[in-house]
């Protein structure tokens, strides 16, 4: 019986099937070649088991160890809310598996400089999802940029709306978005990384200048 996980490609499993997998970051890594989605894991198992019948994916799990340690999966996505992505993602690169992590990295610089320092203290891989660096509208405004079709770039300020009822602000008190304990510094945490992310992508790194 074909257990639906192709040898030799990338074989994914998933801590935290939420909302960001269930049209973007999930069903994406069945898209690409040499590319497979495995497993993924929820605390709640109903969750899970539904997530992986709805897209097909093979096996699923409701202990995010099991899943860390099955030895089918050799690259994991952390898809969870913030506070836990330090945990999850120093656990699969102990468990010598290279680690996509979701923004923001962390809920703040002390737990990102671990998450790091676990990285290059195994040799291993760790990325964050600043993927519009690969889009092509982005690409092509850095290709005019870099063509200095407007000219020399000398500032640049970034303005972002968001609407009050949008349903990334949320109306009631359960949303982790924005609980401090969960998000770090809340919507801004969530909102900021992907804007100051092509800002340093389109400009390179800011200057230091002494005073």
């Amino acid at each position: 019986m074909s257990t639906g996980i192709e040898t030799g490609s990338v074989n994914w499993g998933i801590i935290g099937c939420g909302d960001v997998t269930e049209v973007k970051s999930g069903p994406a890594f069945n898209k690409v070649p040499h590319s497979s989605l495995v497993a993924v894991m929820r605390r709640d198992g109903a969750k899970a088991a539904d997530y992986a019948k709805r897209h097909h994916v093979p096996k699923w799990y409701d202990d995010a160890a099991q899943l860390i340690n099955d030895p089918s999966i050799n690259a994991i996505y952390v898809a969870t809310p913030p506070g836990s992505h330090e945990e999850y993602a120093i656990a699969a690169i102990n468990a010598g598996k290279p680690v996509y992590v979701e923004k923001p990295m962390s809920t703040g610089l002390a737990s990102c400089l671990r998450m790091q320092a676990a990285a290059d203290a195994a040799g291993g891989k760790l990325s964050v999802a600043h993927y519009r660096r690969a889009l092509p509208m982005f690409n092509k405004v850095k290709e005019l940029i870099n063509e200095k079709v407007i000219g020399d770039i000398r500032t640049v300020r970034l303005s972002m709306l968001q609407q009050d009822r949008s349903s990334i602000i949320s109306n009631t008190e359960t949303n982790w978005r924005v609980d401090p304990a969960i998000a770090g510094a809340g919507l801004f945490y969530d909102l900021a990384p992907h804007q100051i992310d092509i800002i340093l992508y389109f400009f390179g790194n800011p200057l230091n200048h002494s005073v």
